[in-house]
């Protein structure tokens, strides 16, 4: 959503107190997105503009404000994994967005503290705050900082990964605490969304979410393969040692092997300032990382001592944001391109501009609900910016400069790559071909089939598939079961590797076919909308795949979690010429469409539903929903008013908030057994 369709549509028909009202409610969820998801849904900028008005209102009406207003949070409650609480409290910095107030925090400093008074000038890098503690020179600890007061995640053994983290420092003090910023080059980002979309995994947004997800995740492997980085930019807290200034620091944590902030300016006043801004602006493009603005701060700390902080700022510092730089050029044409996951995404072509450095001339459209709000055509003047200062977005159309003969324009109807009906995806914006053949999206289509939520093949890797479907012999996914009649042909072209390694394949192949349950080949034919959750549901209500394919789309929509959109996806997929086809031929093969029937062991749970949620110990979720199943109880996948308890593990997500809303009773897995053991 664009930030000013968000803007008017809190102020429209709203009073004042109804729109601030609003804005605190926006303002916080943007928030827990950003924070606690690293899934945003708007840009900075796009924040900062919402949070700005929140701000003016506040001002105009102290006595409006709530407890849960933006402005008197740092950042979000810590939510994963082992809480630390913090020694020094990691705040945010002031906002300023104009040349005047630079100024005017440059000069009321220089009343404080008279014309001696030194500023520093330095990049603003985008990523995710993190602390490390050290004792007699040993890291000890790495914290994020979660709400920036009270506690955060310890996320030590992840830091340890990143190359520019020192374990243990040259000059040894008793105690040292220091605050950096983990992020992402671009390169090391692009290498990461490569593989992402290799593999028919998610993309991240941008560097910074990125890096928030790697270093908030479980598996420190990820971390270490995903290439984070750190800047220090604070010494937050020493014991044994002392500073004067804030280089001071600097220097010491250089001898040591620190990485700090690169591009520091020393200044002494306005203009000295807003000219370091100005450098550090000019360079975005050039730099490997993403900033969004320029720092401002004291460089003496008992200067800052003396200032202190409010309760979400230091008094001593304020962060200046660089506006998006906007350029007008002229939309040549728009490319549809089918991606590996069956969605088509439409790209503006654009006559090339220069933007943060970088020359563009393509920017994605996302889908027709987008182009139709731009109101959009060929030939068209449009104004492109740089979201994040690295992505090229469409802000506006130039409406008046429009060329004769205009038309809005259209996505077809059909697949750009194989001619297919488009169908209407589950979110109901998004278009996808849900052709099982289709060439565009074949490579996906097979590592979505084998993978271990699906038909679970061992062995099966990306490489492998692309070799198969480069040579011709997988061409759609019922191909898999055929490639042992092509043993020979396999060993003797190298495509697997040697015999070994064919047969082994070979025979994980012959096993998935034979072992692999319904809703799992369900959930492998890539249906929009039909998950693992949704497969096993489908197959839970009719039987088998065979009573789906013949199911009216009234029928579809009686089962959990599905709505008008995905009946008709699930529908059209089965009705399909094409796909009846393929269907019948993996039939033939021998693979199952029909549910086993489950030994029930009692009838405790009959009649009661449970929803599973966060990691439980020592049984996987599968084996949950297999206790409940055979006792009489039904697993769903997500948490209504109609669910009778939510079964808890650790690291629990938003299912426990939202049964705590609903009133669902929630249960460890001990109270599930002795409820079946009561029964």
């Amino acid at each position: 959503m664009e930030q000013l369709d968000i803007f008017s549509s809190l102020q429209a028909g709203d009073t004042e107190h109804e729109e601030y009202l609003e804005l605190v409610k926006k303002l916080n969820h943007f928030a827990e997105l950003y924070y606690s998801k690293d899934e945003p849904e708007i840009s900075d900028y796009e924040y900062d503009n919402l949070n700005n008005r929140l701000k003016q209102l506040e001002k105009e009406h102290p006595d409006w404000v709530v407890p849960d207003s933006p402005s008197v949070r740092v950042g979000w409650k810590a939510e994963k994994g082992i809480l630390v609480k913090h020694n020094v409290p990691m705040l945010s910095l002031q906002d300023v967005f104009s040349k005047e107030e630079v100024y005017e925090f440059v000069e009321s400093m220089r009343k404080e503290f008279g014309d001696e008074a030194e500023f520093l000038v330095e990049t603003k890098i985008d990523g995710l705050s993190m602390a490390l503690r050290y004792e007699e020179g040993e890291l000890k600890l790495a914290v994020t900082r979660g709400d920036g007061i009270t506690e955060g995640e310890d996320v030590t053994m992840n830091a340890r990964q990143i190359p520019d983290v020192v374990k243990q420092l040259k000059e040894p003090v008793p105690y040292i605490e220091i605050r950096g910023e983990v992020y992402m080059t671009r390169k090391a980002f692009e290498s990461v969304n490569s593989k992402a979309e290799e593999e028919g995994k998610k993309t991240f947004a941008n560097p910074r979410n990125c890096a928030a997800g790697t270093l908030r995740q479980t598996d420190t492997r990820i971390t270490k393969e995903r290439g984070l980085s750190l800047f220090i930019f604070n010494v937050q807290e020493t014991k044994g040692v002392t500073f004067n200034t804030h280089l001071e620091g600097y220097e010491y944590l250089k001898r040591n092997g620190v990485k700090v902030i690169e591009n520091c300016y020393k200044c002494k006043t306005a203009d000295e300032v807003w000219d370091a801004i100005n450098k550090i602006g000019d360079m975005r493009g050039d730099l490997e990382y993403d900033i969004d603005g320029a720092v401002v701060k004291l460089n003496n700390l008992s200067e800052r001592n003396k200032l202190g902080n409010t309760i979400k700022f230091p008094r001593w510092a304020i962060a200046y944001k660089y506006p998006p730089e906007v350029k007008e050029t002229r939309l040549l044409d728009v490319e549809v391109n089918t991606g590996r996951t069956g969605r088509v995404t439409p790209v503006a072509v654009f006559e090339p501009v220069s933007l943060c450095g970088t020359m563009v001339s393509r920017a994605t459209l996302h889908n027709q609900d987008f182009i139709d709000q731009l109101g959009l055509g060929i030939g068209d003047m449009i104004l492109v910016y740089k979201s994040g200062e690295i992505i090229p977005k469409i802000k506006d159309v130039v409406k008046e400069k429009r060329p004769e003969g205009w038309k809005p324009y259209r996505m077809p109807d059909n697949c750009p790559v194989c001619g297919h009906k488009l169908v209407r995806d589950e979110g109901g914006v998004d278009f996808k071909c849900v052709n099982l053949t289709c060439p565009g999206t074949l490579v996906n289509r097979v590592v979505n089939f084998v993978s271990r939520d699906c038909m679970d093949i061992k062995g099966f890797g990306t490489e492998y598939i692309r070799k198969l479907t480069g040579e011709g012999y997988v061409k759609d996914i019922a191909d898999i079961f055929e490639l042992r009649n092509k043993r020979e042909d396999l060993i003797e072209k190298g495509i697997l590797g040697r015999d070994t390694n064919t047969d082994k394949l070979l025979a994980a192949i012959e096993s998935a076919k034979q072992d692999t349950p319904a809703d799992k080949v369900l959930a492998g034919l890539g249906i929009p909308g039909v998950g693992k959750a949704t497969a096993k549901e489908l197959i839970r209500t009719f039987g088998s795949i065979d009573d789906i394919e013949g199911a009216e789309k009234e029928n579809l929509l009686l089962v959990q979690d599905i709505g008008e959109i995905s009946a008709e996806g699930i529908y059209n997929f089965f009705h399909d010429e094409g796909n009846k086809i393929l269907l019948a031929r993996l039939k033939e093969l021998g693979l199952n469409f029909a549910k086993e029937e489950s030994a029930v062991q009692g009838s405790a749970l009959a009649g009661l539903t449970f929803c599973i949620t966060g990691t439980l110990e020592g049984m996987s979720r599968s084996e949950a929903e297999a206790l409940i199943e055979s006792n009489g109880g039904k697993p769903v996948s997500s948490v209504s008013r109609k669910t009778s308890y939510l079964l808890m593990g650790a690291d629990a997500g938003s299912k426990e908030r939202k049964a705590r809303e609903l009133g669902v009773p929630i249960i460890s897995l001990d109270e599930l057994k002795e409820l079946i053991s009561n029964g």
